[in-house]
């Protein structure tokens, strides 16, 4: 397992595809599959091609449940249908960090942001997001980008 040094970037605000659920805990990983093959396919039918690597992001809620949405970003914002919805990954200044590794070893990524937030005097500016570039079927050395968007203090 690998989580390297993070770094600061801006970024552009990204159109997604997306589709959301609220789940516990232990669902969340495997719901991801499931829902990256459902945004895919109605990508697909609509003929618009996937901007980029499939990403989620949650929200963990005060009852411990999770908001999740996930899917893949997109050139121009989508209709979406009942079950496929428009959203959009934030745009502006986020540090982000890499994790190579299994999906249970994510939160070393996450404390390393925590640790350069409070090094550079930062704070998390809302919810982090997941860039998966690697198939599930590479669990084992899955390159994962965490990236979360900050402000300084």
């Amino acid at each position: 397992m690998r989580t390297d040094h993070p770094e600061s970037r801006i970024v552009p605000e990204q159109p997604t595809a997306v589709l959301r659920a609220t789940l516990h805990r232990d669902e969340v990983r495997g719901w991801f599959r499931t829902a990256f093959d459902v945004v895919a396919e109605y990508l697909r039918r609509h003929g618009i091609p996937p901007g980029g690597f499939p990403f989620a992001r949650y929200h963990v809620r005060a009852d411990g449940l999770f908001e999740v949405e996930a899917g893949f970003p997109v050139a121009v914002r989508i209709s979406g249908d009942r079950q496929i919805l428009p959203s959009c990954l934030p745009g502006g200044h986020v540090v982000v960090a890499w994790h190579v590794g299994t999906y249970e070893q994510l939160g070393d990524a996450y404390r390393a942001l925590d640790d350069w937030l409070a090094t550079e005097h930062g704070a998390r500016a809302g919810d982090a997001w997941e860039v998966y570039h690697d198939p599930p079927n590479r669990a084992q050395r899955w390159r994962t980008e965490v990236i979360q968007p900050f402000r300084l203090n």
